[in-house]
């Protein structure tokens, strides 16, 4: 079963090596992940002048690419299930078989290729010690690889576990943005103390070698000093957490194979709601409550955007400690909306074949594109409104405000447009959500992040007048001046915003056809 599992993960990356946009997502996340890959085993093979040096920043760099295992999924809204767990449900196999196929086919893939390119740097480190500790270095580095992608695996299928029921939903979202940011900090402890480690001989060495992203560069370090015994007790301990931390992703599975998701809870058309009696009963309002119900509702779509926009809104406070002051907090408004843009440009990839209710409708284009316009905007402005008028006065930085307010529409405005515009020009088809609300076979990966940096240039483009009148006025030490940019941003956001929706209908209404058969899944 094994060997099955495997071979139909080789062909069907094979086959994304050949298609269309896959192919093309499938060679550019190669490429970044290769020169990435290869600049890690550079950095830890040179950029030391001691052994205890290498191996801290050995360990250190360790803990980043664990740390991008775990959070991944997390900050893309995907994780990779190119083989789903539900399409063996029927074959009479015991979980326990079906949990040692799909972990031995996790391994295959350039992802793991590309980590192990990047751990291969503790055997080039390791090859100028001796033969002892290029063994010990090649038997860490085949651990360290199958405890990154066990452990993105357990967590992973965790928060799908947790997310099974609605209150589940709720805390698994947040969960996975609390994850979401921890790469920030850690990232920006990580950038901070870097310079610093080389020559380290405290209390910070010996924290990256006590975290198990630590105990292989700590296992050649043992072996340097010609300890032999005590370097196989790291490597003992990764075996073993490896092992544990397949018997509970094990545990998981046999869960999400056999126990169904808890049923949402019965909704009674009442007439009575609150969206109901703020929303008018036109074509367009009738889209907005549709949407507004299925993103509460959603897991897959919360998954998305939740963690996302708590993370744009404690963002600059992370960047501003690393400046050693609080100059982009009063910007966290502007990150809410940046980054919630990015994570909603496939709107209609989350409807599916559901679309084709829009399409068989008469003249129901321009409602629908309107109505997931408003709705997304309705979702998103408060949070960053409130961020944009409280943060600067709290802060002391009321000299702030003219560039916060103004520069807030434009970035609102474009993203309003992008989101229905790249959700009709550049839809893509996502697998059906089962027991994991982070499973994005479908998503185009590294085109999808290449897309998102896209639209967030765009945005930052368009805020290119605003900033010049900002700029003026503060050269000039002139207040009127940079308040007359705010009526210029909310000019250029109203048509930015009304250009990418009238572009998307046309985009619905000439092309929905080919519309569906992007999103429909394969």
């Amino acid at each position: 079963m094994v060997g099955v599992l495997i071979r139909m993960r080789l062909r069907i990356t094979a086959r994304s090596m050949r298609e269309g946009r896959a192919a093309l997502n499938f060679w550019l996340g190669t490429l970044f992940g290769v020169l990435a890959a290869i600049a890690t085993a550079l950095i830890i093979a040179t950029a030391h002048e001691t052994v205890h040096g290498g191996v801290t920043i050995a360990a250190a760099l360790y803990g980043a690419w664990t740390l991008g295992w775990i959070c991944g999924p997390v900050l893309t809204g995907s994780s990779d299930e190119t083989l789903q767990p539900e399409q063996f449900r029927l074959l009479p196999l015991p979980p326990r078989q079906l949990a040692y196929g799909l972990g031995a086919a996790a391994f295959v893939g350039p992802a793991p290729i590309v980590n192990l390119i990047a751990f291969g740097g503790l055997v080039l480190l390791a090859a100028q010690i001796g033969w002892g500790a290029t063994i010990i270095a090649a038997l860490g580095v085949v651990l360290q690889l199958v405890f990154v992608v066990l452990l993105a695996r357990t967590v992973v299928a965790w928060l799908g576990a947790a997310m099974r029921s609605r209150r589940g939903k709720d805390l698994g979202v947040l969960f996975a943005a609390l994850i979401g940011l921890a790469y920030y900090p850690l990232n920006l402890l990580i950038s901070t103390i870097g310079p610093k480690l080389d020559g380290d001989h405290g209390g910070l060495s010996v924290a990256l070698r006590s975290v198990p992203s630590g105990w292989a560069p700590y296992a050649v370090e043992a072996a340097a000093r010609g300890n032999y015994l005590l370097a196989l007790v790291p490597l003992l301990g990764l075996a073993l957490l490896s092992l544990v931390l397949w018997q509970s992703w094990a545990v998981l599975l046999e869960r999400r194979l056999t126990t169904p998701a808890a049923p949402e809870s019965q909704v009674l058309d009442s007439g009575g709601g609150l969206l109901d009696r703020f929303l008018p009963t036109t074509p367009v309002g009738v889209v907005v409550a549709k949407e507004l119900r299925t993103w509460w509702r959603d897991g897959r779509r919360r998954a998305a955007l939740i963690p996302l926009l708590i993370i744009g809104f404690v963002l600059p406070i992370f960047l501003s400690v690393r400046a050693g002051g609080s100059g982009t907090i009063p910007f966290s408004g502007a990150f809410v909306v940046w980054l919630a843009t990015m994570s909603s440009t496939n709107l209609y990839g989350f409807d599916g074949t559901a679309v084709w209710q829009t399409l068989v409708t008469p003249g129901a284009a321009r409602a629908d594109v309107r109505g997931r316009a408003y709705a997304w905007a309705l979702l998103v402005a408060p949070l960053a409104l409130l961020a944009t008028l409280i943060l600067p006065g709290a802060l002391g930085r009321t000299q702030l405000y003219p560039w916060a307010l103004s520069t807030l529409p434009v970035l609102f405005g474009v993203g309003m447009g992008a989101v229905v515009y790249l959700s009709t020009h550049a839809a893509f088809a996502l697998p059906p959500q089962r027991g994991n609300p982070f499973a994005g076979t479908g998503n185009p990966g590294c085109m999808k992040m290449l897309m998102q940096l896209a639209v967030g240039v765009v945005q930052l483009l368009a805020t290119a007048p605003v900033l010049a009148i900002l700029g003026i006025g503060a050269a000039l030490h002139n207040p009127l001046i940079q308040w007359a940019a705010l009526p210029i941003g909310v000019l250029l956001g109203i048509f930015a915003a009304l250009l990418g929706i009238r572009l998307a209908t046309t985009r619905l209404a000439a092309r929905g056809p080919e519309l569906l058969a992007e999103v429909k899944p394969r």
